[in-house]
Formats: C-alpha cells, structure tokens, sequence
C-alpha cells in the first residue's frame, strides 16, 4: 500500500497517536460540503453532512462512511480510539451517550488526520 508523504506534526499523530491541540485544526471551524478522507492513504472516512459543531475543539462527526473507520480499546483503558479501517492511521477517539446529536454519536478527530475534498471534485 501507497502512502502520501506526512509532516512532522502529521506523523506524530497519525502513526505516533499523538493529539494536536484543541482549537487549533484547520478543520475545527470548517463547514464546506465535500469529503473528509484519510490522509495518510486516501480512504474515504466521512462526509460534510455528517460533520457537526461539538465545541470541542476538534471536528467532530457523528457517523462515518460504512466501514472504513475501526474502533479500538485505547491504552489508557478509558476510551475508544478510531483508525482507518484501511492503513491503521490515528485519528482521535469516539464518545458514545453524550446526546449531542440524535445519533448519540461523536467521532472526535484530529484535523492532521484529515484531508477535505470539495463536493464534486
């Protein structure tokens, strides 16, 4: 498998699952329509219409494309980390029950993780 060429900072999140600070992400804030795919190797992980406003400080969805993001106990025991289903990559952790959308679902994500595609492009 191909991977696209990662930043330093990328790095330390996608394969070192490190977490860039709050409020900080290009994608935070963002509301355009489009696709939200993995950087690392490009795999379709969740659309705009599924992208909500958490106030988190990291873009928060609450459902991802039908298998392409894996959940995984995380090491501190407490949450649940979310990867690409395809290359594995860190993207950040999912909350269940916290009743911020009807779905009861938030998908908090690293914007690094992340690279947007325009609707029709």
């Amino acid at each position: 498998m191909e991977f696209n060429e990662l930043t330093d900072e990328e790095e330390d999140v996608i394969i070192r699952k490190g977490t860039e600070r709050p409020f900080s992400g290009e994608y935070d804030t963002f509301f355009k329509e489009g696709a939200y795919v993995c950087r690392r190797c490009g795999s379709h992980l969740y659309n705009s219409g599924d992208k909500f406003d958490a106030r988190c400080g990291w873009p928060s969805f609450d459902q991802e494309v039908r298998g392409a993001v894996k959940r995984v106990p995380d090491k501190d025991g407490l949450r649940t980390e979310i990867q690409c289903a395809r290359c594995g990559a860190h993207l950040g952790h999912v909350f269940l029950g916290e009743g911020m959308t009807a779905k009861n679902t938030r998908h908090c994500v690293n914007s690094v993780s992340l690279k947007f595609i325009p609707k029709g492009k």
